[in-house]
């Protein structure tokens, strides 16, 4: 298993990588004092030309808006690099968190990790950073 990092007062994350793709694993709170450092290691995990990033909200014990804003971030950085960004949440209170922002639509959502993986089986790599 991936080594544990702080990413706030409450938050945690681990990182893995599964065939091409980053598998960020979130854990406990993710709210305003964590989301400068989710910022911080998302942003160097999306600096590369063409990014394959998963970020795992199952383990989220409680998200706010501010918590939403790294996420949001990275989707933007990954879309002007060509990459792909897939969330994988199964918790009604991340979901709602996500739909009260009006998020539900933006970023493509699975409730499995098998499934999120499949996406780059199924749309098949990406192509080499240059």
């Amino acid at each position: 298993m991936a080594p544990e990092t702080n990413i706030g007062s409450e938050g945690r994350h681990t990182e893995r990588t599964v065939g091409g793709t980053t598998v960020v694993e979130l854990y406990g709170e993710i709210d305003i004092l964590a989301a400068h450092s989710l910022t911080v290691r998302l942003d160097g995990l999306t600096a590369s030309l063409h990014p394959d990033v998963v970020v795992d909200l199952r383990a989220v014990s409680f998200i706010d808006p501010a918590g939403l804003t790294p996420l949001c971030r990275a989707r933007n950085r990954i879309r002007r690099r060509h990459g792909r960004l897939r969330l994988v949440a199964d918790s009604d209170r991340v979901l709602r968190v996500m739909g009260g922002a009006g998020l539900s639509d933006v970023f493509d959502v699975h409730d499995r990790l098998p499934g999120a993986l499949a996406v780059a089986a199924t749309e098949g790599p990406l192509p080499a950073a240059s």
